[in-house]
């Protein structure tokens, strides 16, 4: 083979090789249906990407051991940059808890929403006692002043069977749908 030859051989096979590599199973947020659907005084929400911890926003799958380290789950990643997918989760969760219209940002419509949520999570964890925790503070900014502003904290609380990622995913679901719940009843 020659010099060229081989560059090219290489060159085809590096796409080929690189997936190859990739073996986790990879785990979405799921989207559980709130208890009931809570009647707003806004029409539309702008959810801002939610602010997350560093370990929390990695993309793979973290969970404490007994010593309280946050280590990744072996082969687990989550589907989508946590992020994205927690922002997307909130929104759709708001829409679907809500009668307002929920979108992340940036928002999308020439007229602005009548209120921004943004949120800053502290805590995004899966507990070694079997809890996974959700916490943080949320701030609703109304432009118009169609709702009070303000800045609440939460601190969710939601059991695991165990720590395996689909646990983890589903009880991060569930901290995120609770999340929103909180959120809509202040939106009243």
């Amino acid at each position: 083979m020659t010099v060229v030859s081989r560059l090219v051989f290489c060159l085809a096979m590096t796409p080929l090789l690189g997936g190859c590599g990739e073996s986790a199973a990879r785990y979405l947020l799921d989207a559980p249906l709130p208890a009931q659907k809570v009647g707003v005084r806004v029409r539309t929400i702008e959810i801002r990407d939610v602010a997350l911890p560093d370990y929390a926003s990695a993309s793979e799958i973290m969970a404490q051991d007994e010593a309280g380290a946050l280590l990744p789950v072996p082969n687990a990643v989550w589907a989508d940059d946590p992020v994205r997918g927690i922002s997307l989760a909130l929104a759709r969760n708001l829409d679907a808890a809500s009668t307002a219209t929920a979108m992340t940002e940036p928002w999308p419509l020439d007229q602005p929403p009548d209120v921004r949520v943004d949120v800053r999570v502290e805590r995004m964890v899966s507990q070694f006692d079997g809890q996974f925790r959700l916490s943080g503070q949320y701030a609703i900014a109304s432009r118009d002043l169609i709702v009070r502003e303000r800045i609440e904290r939460f601190d969710i609380l939601r059991p695991m069977a165990d720590q395996s990622p689909a646990a983890v995913a589903a009880a991060t679901s569930a901290a995120v749908l609770t999340l929103s719940e909180q959120i809509a009843a202040k939106l009243r």
